[in-house]
C-alpha cells in the first residue's frame, strides 16, 4: 500500500464521484478507478459500491476513511513537527525599561519582541537607568534602554530618541502663555526629583541651569516624580521634564501644572539602547541583529 492509493480513497470517499474526484487529483478517472481496484484487492474489502448512478461507501470504506484521513494529516505534519523539533530552544530575555518611556519607542520594543519570538520570549524589566545598566552589565539583562550619557565602556550604545524638555511650571502663574524663558524663571528654585530615580542627564542639567543664572534649588528625598509635581503645583518652584504630550511622564502632573516650551534654552533627553559588547557575536547574535534594524532610525519629538 503507497501514500497515493490512500489520498485517491480520501478523494473518491470525499466526492463520492470518480470523475469530479479525477478532476480534483488532475488525472484521468480510469486510472484512478484502477488505483481503488487495486487498494480493494490489497485489503480484501470491497470500498465502494458503484452503480451507474452512484458511488457509495461501503462498511469497510466507511470504517477506513477515519484512519486513511489521520495517516495522510500525520504525514503532512511531518515537515513542520521536524522543523519545531530541530529549532534551537526558545529562551526568554529580558529588556529594561526606564520610567516614562515615549509610546512611540514602545512601539519600536514590541516590533523588536514579535521579530524576534520564535527565537526568544522578550519580556520587559522596569528600573532606573543607572540599575537596569548595572542589570546589562552584569548579565541580568539582555538589553535595556536608558538615559544617556552612559559611561560603561563593556556596553554598545545605540542611540534610539531625542525628547526635547520644557519647563514644568504652576500654571495659574503662566496663565496664557506658550511659552517661558528662562531668564524669567530665575527667580524661582529649581526642584529636582530624588538623584536615585533621576537620570545622570539632570546632573548635568542641573549644573548648566546654574551656569544660565538658576542659582535657588530644592533637592526632594524620599519621593517619586509625583513630589516634584506636588511642589510645583503649590506655586513654589519650576523644573524640567519632556516636552511631547503624549510622554508618559505627563501622567504625573497635578492640577495647576503646565509644560512649557524655553524660547532660550533647549534641553534633550536622549535614549539609547545598550548591550554587552561582548555578547553581540554570542547568544545575543539574533537579537542585535534584529535591534539594529528595528532601531536604525532614531525617534524625535
Amino acid at each position: 500500500m503507497e501514500m497515493l492509493h490512500l489520498r485517491y480513497f480520501v478523494a473518491v470517499a470525499e466526492e463520492l464521484n470518480f470523475s469530479a474526484a479525477a478532476r480534483k487529483l488532475h488525472m484521468a478517472a480510469s486510472p484512478l478507478s484502477q488505483r481503488i481496484k487495486d487498494l480493494e484487492h490489497e485489503l480484501g474489502q470491497q470500498l465502494f459500491d458503484r452503480s451507474t448512478h452512484h458511488v457509495t461507501l461501503t462498511d469497510a470504506g466507511a470504517a477506513l476513511l477515519p484512519l486513511a484521513r489521520d495517516v495522510l494529516e500525520q504525514v503532512s505534519a511531518i515537515p513542520w513537527k521536524l522543523a519545531e523539533a530541530t529549532r534551537p530552544q526558545r529562551s526568554t530575555l529580558f529588556l529594561g525599561m526606564p520610567a516614562g518611556v515615549h509610546p512611540d519607542l514602545r512601539e519600536r520594543v514590541n516590533a523588536l519582541a514579535e521579530r524576534v519570538k520564535q527565537r526568544y520570549e522578550l519580556k520587559r524589566w522596569p528600573g532606573t537607568t543607572a540599575d537596569l545598566v548595572q542589570g546589562v552589565h552584569d548579565g541580568k539583562l539582555a538589553l535595556t534602554l536608558a538615559r544617556l550619557p552612559v559611561t560603561d565602556p563593556a556596553l554598545e550604545q545605540l542611540p534610539v530618541m531625542t525628547e526635547r524638555l520644557g519647563a514644568v511650571v504652576p500654571a495659574d502663574l503662566f496663565a496664557g502663555r506658550d511659552s517661558v524663558s528662562l531668564a524669567e524663571l530665575a527667580d524661582f528654585p529649581y526642584v529636582a526629583s530624588p538623584e536615585e530615580i533621576t537620570p545622570a542627564y539632570f546632573d548635568q542639567l542641573d549644573h548648566q541651569l546654574s551656569e544660565l543664572g538658576v542659582k535657588k534649588r530644592i533637592r526632594l528625598t524620599n519621593t517619586g516624580y509625583g513630589g516634584t509635581s506636588e511642589i510645583i503645583s503649590s506655586g513654589e518652584a519650576f523644573s524640567i521634564s519632556m516636552l511631547d504630550a503624549k510622554s508618559p511622564m505627563h501622567g504625573y502632573r497635578l492640577d495647576n501644572v503646565t509644560v512649557l516650551p524655553f524660547t532660550d534654552f533647549r534641553p534633550q533627553l536622549d535614549t539609547g539602547l545598550l548591550w554587552r559588547r561582548d555578547r553581540t557575536d554570542g547568544d545575543l547574535r539574533e537579537l542585535v541583529t534584529a535591534a539594529r534594524e528595528i532601531f536604525a532610525t532614531p525617534l524625535s519629538t
